[in-house]
């Protein structure tokens, strides 16, 4: 499972709604793709639909796909937003990254 902080639920369903998706109904696909300077980097995106093969659930409010690949690296890991002076955005708190660059958008096992 993924959870979801109460800082990332305010940003997701704020941006949610700026990109003309239905808060109640839509989606946070959150994934994992090769590259980046740790060799996997994090995805996340909106989706009105899931796929039959995604794992799917809820937490604090948000509505969450990752298909089945992803999921074995995300078990666990939490979406937060940060908003400090090292910048904006979507931080995923992963326990299974052995290492993680310094941006953070990027991991390895």
């Amino acid at each position: 499972m993924i959870k979801v902080s109460t800082s990332a639920k305010e940003q997701v369903l704020r941006l949610l709604t700026e990109e003309g998706f239905n808060p109640d109904t839509a989606y946070v696909r959150v994934g994992v793709k090769s590259g980046g300077c740790s060799g996997l980097s994090y995805e996340l995106k909106f989706d009105d639909s899931s796929l039959e093969t995604d794992k799917v659930f809820e937490d604090n409010g948000v509505k969450i796909c990752v298909d089945k690949k992803s999921f074995l690296y995300l078990v666990g890991t939490t979406l937060e937003y940060s908003g400090g002076l090292n910048g904006k955005g979507f931080v995923f708190n992963n326990p299974n990254a052995q290492r993680t660059c310094g941006c953070g958008e990027s991991f390895s096992l």
